[in-house]
């Protein structure tokens, strides 16, 4: 009867911090995209992002899934989205293009990166259910990696128009219902 117990209270555990996990699985594979990018391996940084998109994905469903939501989960999934889907793609856009526009190329890759931890600190904050107020940082950091892939076809410019206007679709007051 005591194993039986031990055993019931280690699953219980593990299913508790399941989510966490895979909300840190996400943070290191952003971490992985950053480094990979610095050492210019942005088509790698690029699948980085999108299988840490895809573990963000995993990490609410499996959370509402074990009813394991918590103030930590929501914060820790924040600080993670601010590396996987804020600095990650800013900088491989940077890397990609952005540099040869020099010091507005720079301003526009941390405005889109300060755009996003306002989007996710006021997102911590709001009681909102139902829907999202603004693009959700993961939402843009997908745009943001998905348009690397077209710089050889577009002028330069166009991608100081994309990273800012992501920006500003973040940060807008619009609200997006919840899939």
């Amino acid at each position: 009867m005591f194993l039986l117990d031990v055993f019931d209270q280690t699953i219980k555990k593990l299913k508790a911090q399941s989510a966490n996990a895979l909300t840190l699985t996400n943070l290191t594979l952003g971490g992985f995209a950053i480094i990979e990018g610095i050492n210019g391996n942005l088509n790698l940084s690029l699948l980085l992002i999108f299988i840490a998109a895809f573990i963000d994905r995993l990490d609410g469903m499996v959370a509402r899934k074990f009813n394991i939501e918590s103030e930590l989960g929501k914060q820790l999934d924040s600080m993670s989205d601010i590396i996987s889907f804020g600095v990650a793609p800013a900088l491989l856009l940077y890397q990609g293009i952005l540099f040869e526009f020099g010091a507005p190329g720079a301003f526009f890759t941390v405005l889109y990166i300060a755009c996003g931890a306002v989007r996710l600190s006021r997102f911590n904050i709001s009681e909102t259910i139902g829907y999202f107020t603004g693009l959700p940082i993961t939402a843009a950091g997908c745009l943001a990696t998905l348009s690397y892939l077209v710089i050889p076809y577009y002028p330069p410019q166009l991608f100081i128009f994309i990273i800012t206007i992501l920006s500003i679709l973040m940060i807008s007051p619009f609200k997006i219902k919840k899939i």
